[in-house]
């Protein structure tokens, strides 16, 4: 399996690249007022809104630093599209699912935190997408992206 590493503070993760749409320069993201703590807000993607998650937000309680390095990673998220800010998202590492093992952490808040793996001196840890967000934050967030639906530069122009 093909993954892509990335940095939540001093640490390494990576997300399965099977997951990812694309990998983007970090752009603007527009705030959403009262939002929970990682919910970064939405961008435009190609004409329609997409809301981001800040990791290092989530993970850690402070904002992803600006790394020339920092990207917006496109994933999907069952049906929707979610933009995951990341610090240093600038390697692939190929592994096999077999090298992850159970961390033996059971934390509910990090759910999304899956099995690690060796790496050297390091443990790398899987970020299991589809477990980002409780369903009660992706109600709200997708709903708020739909709502937020800009014109597609196709429909400017009919």
């Amino acid at each position: 399996m093909l993954f892509l590493e990335f940095q939540i503070g001093a640490e390494a993760y990576v997300l399965d690249t099977a997951q990812i749409v694309e990998v983007l320069s970090l752009v603007n993201v527009k705030r959403i007022p009262q939002a929970p703590v990682g919910i970064a807000g939405l961008f435009n993607y190609r004409g329609r809104p997409v809301p981001a998650i800040d990791l290092s937000e989530l993970t850690l309680g402070r904002a992803a630093q600006r790394h020339r390095s920092t990207r917006l990673i496109l994933v999907r998220y069952g049906e929707h599209l979610l933009g995951l800010i990341a610090e240093r998202a600038t390697i692939t590492l190929q592994r096999e699912a077999r090298d992850f093992t159970d961390s033996g952490i059971a934390n509910d808040a990090t759910r999304y935190l899956g099995p690690v793996a060796q790496d050297g001196a390091r443990l790398i840890q899987w970020i299991e997408v589809e477990k980002l967000l409780p369903a009660s934050v992706s109600s709200v967030l997708f709903r708020q992206a739909e709502e937020a639906s800009w014109p597609s530069p196709e429909s400017q122009h009919s």
